[in-house]
């Protein structure tokens, strides 16, 4: 029977998937992975990406030290790829709400689990010149941490939004230090949220202008 839509998810999902975006991050392309040492080995933790190309999520699951559970686009959710897309544990997200995903992702905090999410919301540039609130809202409702994520490669100059790179190119995913968020005194929600929100796009953003500088992989 299939889960529903809302349900959250169990871990056995992503430990089969992790194990297949290690091949395709390691065997379908070259990635290295720097500073995973950087993501708590245990406890709740946000994965919070720049989103430039179409292999993102897969690079990530496949390289990062935790098992995820990402937050995947609806559209993503039909026939063969929504099957396995659900079947690895991954969360579907409306992006003209999100509310639902935010609760299951939520819960998958709440349960000492792990969470990726693209905050720029779509693939683009990858600069993070804007981020959504969810990263944030979830880090405020949960006292997670969010681990920035730099992710390199996946899509170049000139490439087309949903291109997938050729067999071996190189890839980068550089992880950053923790960015811990809170609700201080006196702050109301949306203060807060806005707060909260500004320190993980800047924190962001400086990893991946640090990323691009260091490994010499433009953003497209």
């Amino acid at each position: 029977m299939a889960r529903p839509a809302n349900a959250v998810p169990g871990t056995f999902g992503p430990r089969w998937s992790s194990k297949v975006g290690w091949f395709l991050a390691h065997v379908v392309w070259r990635t290295r992975a720097v500073n995973r040492s950087a993501v708590p080995w245990e406890g709740p933790v946000i994965l919070a990406g720049n989103h430039t190309g179409v292999i993102d999520g897969p690079v990530l699951l496949g390289v990062a030290p935790r098992r995820l559970h990402i937050l995947v686009k609806q559209e993503m959710f039909d026939g063969f790829v929504g099957a396995v897309l659900r079947g690895a544990g991954q969360i579907p997200v409306d992006r003209n709400g999100g509310r639902s995903a935010l609760a299951t992702a939520r819960a998958v905090l709440k349960r000492g689990g792990a969470v990726g999410i693209f905050p720029e919301g779509s693939r683009g540039a990858g600069q993070v010149d804007d981020i959504h609130g969810g990263a944030a809202w979830l880090a405020l409702n949960t006292g997670a941490p969010v681990v920035p994520v730099a992710i390199l490669g996946t899509r170049r100059a000139g490439e087309k939004v949903g291109v997938i790179p050729g067999f071996r190119r190189r890839l980068v995913v550089q992880f950053g230090e923790p960015v811990a968020v809170r609700r201080e005194a006196g702050q109301t929600g949306k203060e807060a949220l806005e707060s909260a929100n500004e320190q993980i796009r800047a924190a962001l953003a400086a990893l991946v202008q640090t990323a691009v500088a260091e490994h010499q992989i433009a953003l497209p």
